[in-house]
């Protein structure tokens, strides 16, 4: 196995292997390979800003007192009640489409739209009033059985070529209820747990027999807890919308949805690193910033700025800690406490960034621009870009496993009791 090659880019040091490295420039070196540099060049452009130019509209639809609000709440990472959050109630909040932008990535929006069930407009008339050809997914929402309202909705919706799904929430409060009838003691892990089972498997029969008696063939139901979406079918339902994504808006998702489980970081990551290639072809094309003791040279700007987008999807910019220290009701400085390798994103400046480059032409910075140019032939015939695409690329990549190995800290305490 080859030798680990190391750079320092913070106080602490993170190690890449060189097997590693040659894994993630597999995409690029394949892109290279089918595209000419200039295809793949202007293609990684478009896509380099996808966080700051793709815009992703969810709509999210239901019955009075289904959920809707806190479901808008919870695709935010927020709980009810905070500043910011969608109205929730147990009466009607909503009666025009009310829009919600995400905290941390301003192009994403959540719609929470007018409540259904009422006669005064069918399916199409619905449709036409919440200006239905704006939204890349729909989220349908029942707090009990699905009713002919939804499953009308549903149809008009996949005879227009949109993406829905069913969300039955609340199925915390049934598995209560059914603890309760049974008189199962809190205290009793195992009849607790049989009795969260045996719910759950009630509901499923239950909604998958009724959408099916309303005209549905093959219907697929999300269960999920109104007070806690890491539980149930949300992760399951996360995973399901990313896979029906186009590839653009599927990384856009994925970036934005909140985390909870490491399941979750690993997907962020995978959607960065195919990111980070994208940001270092970039740098190939523009104006380089060379160091005077090192023939070497990135754009600096496209690093810092990157590198503060890697903290916001992973949590750990300043907004998204204080959302998920409200959220799991623990002071932000105990989150704080775990991060060891990332600074605050106030920090992340083109100083900062030069700071890295100076200290990392001693740990290894110019071997891996040889191992870069000589696994990805076609970046060596560049004049100057070739070392930019592998500085920017390595910069990014150690950024990265630094956020990583943060963000799991962080995920870890938010969990503790």
């Amino acid at each position: 196995m080859d030798p680990a090659v190391t750079i320092e880019t913070t106080e602490k040091q993170c190690v890449v292997t060189t097997e590693t490295l040659r894994k993630d420039l597999a995409e690029v070196k394949t892109a290279l390979e089918r595209k000419t540099f200039e295809a793949v060049s202007a293609e990684a452009k478009e896509q380099s800003n996808l966080l700051n130019n793709i815009t992703l509209e969810i709509a999210i639809t239901g019955r009075a007192g289904a959920g809707k609000s806190s479901f808008v709440n919870a695709l935010r990472g927020m709980k009810d009640h905070e500043k910011g959050a969608a109205l929730t109630g147990v009466t009607e909040t909503t009666m025009v489409p009310q829009e919600y932008t995400h905290p941390a990535f301003p192009k994403v929006k959540i719609w929470d739209l007018p409540r259904i069930g009422t006669n005064n407009f069918s399916a199409k008339e619905y449709l036409k009033k919440v200006n239905f050809s704006k939204y890349d997914l729909f989220i349908i929402i029942a707090s009990e059985r699905f009713s002919i309202h939804e499953t009308n909705l549903a149809l008009e919706i996949r005879k227009n070529k949109k993406k829905f799904y069913y969300v039955r929430s609340k199925v915390d409060i049934d598995i209560e209820y059914y603890r309760r009838s049974k008189r199962i003691s809190v205290w009793d892990t195992h009849e607790m747990l049989q009795a969260e089972k045996k719910t759950l498997d009630v509901i499923r029969k239950d909604s998958s027999d009724n959408l099916k008696a309303l005209g549905e063939s093959s219907p697929r139901v999300f269960l999920i807890s109104n007070w806690d979406f890491g539980r149930y079918d949300f992760p399951l339902l996360q995973e399901t919308f990313e896979k029906e994504q186009d590839e653009i808006k599927r990384d856009v998702l994925i970036m934005s949805l909140p985390i909870l489980t490491k399941d979750s970081i690993k997907k962020k990551k995978a959607a960065m690193e195919s990111l980070i290639w994208k940001k270092a072809m970039v740098s190939c094309a523009v104006e380089l910033i060379p160091l005077p003791f090192l023939a070497l040279g990135c754009d600096i700007a496209i690093v810092a700025v990157t590198m503060r987008d890697i903290c916001k999807v992973f949590g750990l910019d300043e907004d998204s800690l204080n959302i998920l220290a409200n959220r799991v009701g623990k002071p932000v400085e105990k989150l704080k406490s775990v991060i060891e390798h990332t600074p605050s994103t106030s920090n992340i400046t083109t100083e900062f960034v030069m700071d890295i480059l100076k200290r990392s032409a001693m740990w290894g910075t110019i071997r891996v621009v040889e191992l870069v140019l000589d696994f990805v032939p076609v970046l060596g015939c560049l004049y100057g870009g070739g070392s930019s695409f592998a500085t920017t690329f390595y910069l990014l990549k150690n950024f990265l496993e630094n956020a990583v190995k943060d963000a799991e800290k962080v995920l870890a305490k938010a969990a503790e009791h």
